[in-house]
């Protein structure tokens, strides 16, 4: 028996398909941003923080990475309502995403601080600077320099998770896709774009990561020379 592939029957559903990409990108724009702010965060409080607020993040952090991503999901979307908290779908996933990068990330984050001597923070308050001047200029650049790869591949890890909110209904690419082979029942051709799209994301994050972290780490260079 042979196999046909007709690709041209996805032209009448490109609008779905933008919008899908659309929802994805943007998931993944804001969500990273958020993420890696709250890992810087709960990244200090677990090394600076109080004993009962060191042992809250790391609660957070181990529970986070010993969960699956589909079921923090479900609790945030499903779960929460049965305490009177209602939360729409795209702020479900938003949350969710940026939970569960930010406890990844403040890990990781945690590990390029601590690998920071000393000597070094004994220097920089030597030099009259501020507990805060000191961990953002001595600390927190170096450490962001050191752990940029791995932060880069936790944020596609995160990207590529995201597909999961398609399941509370969220219309991103995986959505798009189950809505589009429910209509022309084309699985092969659908499911091979929406795969080429996430592969096309994926290489233009790393992309798009890396010619950023280098202006940044080289402004950063220069600013304190």
């Amino acid at each position: 028996m042979g196999v046909t592939l007709d690709f041209l029957t996805l032209l009448p559903y490109v609008s779905e398909l933008a919008r899908g990409l659309t929802t994805t990108v943007i998931l993944t724009v804001v969500t990273t941003l958020t993420g890696i702010a709250l890992a810087v965060v709960v990244a200090y409080l677990r090394i600076h923080g109080h004993p009962w607020v060191r042992m809250g993040m790391g609660g957070y952090v181990e529970v986070t990475r010993n969960t699956p991503f589909i079921v923090q999901l479900f609790f945030i979307f499903f779960g929460l309502p049965g305490l009177g908290i209602k939360i729409d779908a795209i702020t479900a996933a938003f949350l969710a995403m940026t939970l569960n990068l930010a406890a990844y990330s403040a890990e990781i984050l945690r590990a390029g601080i601590g690998a920071t001597a000393k000597g070094q923070l004994e220097a920089a308050r030597a030099l009259g600077m501020t507990r805060l001047q000191s961990y953002r200029h001595v600390v927190l650049v170096p450490a962001f320099a050191r752990i940029y790869p791995a932060l880069i591949s936790q944020s596609i890890i995160v990207m590529l998770g995201s597909a999961v909110v398609s399941q509370i209904s969220v219309f991103d690419l995986t959505y798009a896709a189950n809505f589009i082979q429910s209509r022309n029942f084309r699985g092969f051709e659908v499911y091979l774009v929406i795969t080429l799209a996430y592969l096309l994301l994926a290489f233009g994050m790393r992309r798009a990561f890396m010619l950023a972290g280098k202006r940044f780490f080289a402004y950063q260079q220069g600013e304190q020379r």
